[in-house]
């Protein structure tokens, strides 16, 4: 399981490193990919097949499933991270998640995300009130 909240600079040739603890649980190649709300989902090989699996249920005649894997499976690509731990980012994917210089590198559960700072605390600070909200609904009659 990924979690925790690390910050790191990506340099002028678009590479970032990532935290030692994550880079042994992704293993020596691991997926990258345009992820949701404007940050990079990082996947190890094993999860990034369970998610392919998912995707290749999805029936390509409807419409709403060939955009998104047209979205999510054109910027993924396999990565290592080099002997410093930074792994290099390829344009399109450093664009659209609009990376300047300070990075956010979290770990959610089954992934990791990449954000810009300023995406990150953006999107922090505007669902931060909705937490209770959210953790009510998701939880509906759940024991936790």
């Amino acid at each position: 399981m990924f979690m925790g909240e690390y910050h790191h600079n990506i340099d002028d040739k678009a590479r970032i490193v990532l935290p030692s603890k994550f880079r042994d649980e992704l293993g020596d190649v691991f997926v990258i990919t345009r992820g949701l709300e404007g940050c990079l989902f990082v996947y190890s090989k094993k999860e990034w097949q369970n998610i392919v699996s998912k995707l290749n249920e999805l029936p390509f005649t409807k419409k709403d499933a060939r955009a998104f894997l047209r979205f999510f499976l054109s910027g993924a690509l396999e990565c290592q991270a080099d002997k410093q731990g930074r792994i290099a980012l390829p344009t399109p994917l450093v664009s659209y998640a609009n990376l300047k210089k300070e990075c956010v590198v979290i770990g959610v559960n089954d992934r990791l995300e990449i954000w810009s700072e300023d995406s990150f605390k953006d999107y922090f600070n505007k669902n931060i009130d909705n937490i209770s909200d959210l953790a009510e609904d998701l939880f509906n009659g759940v024991e936790v």
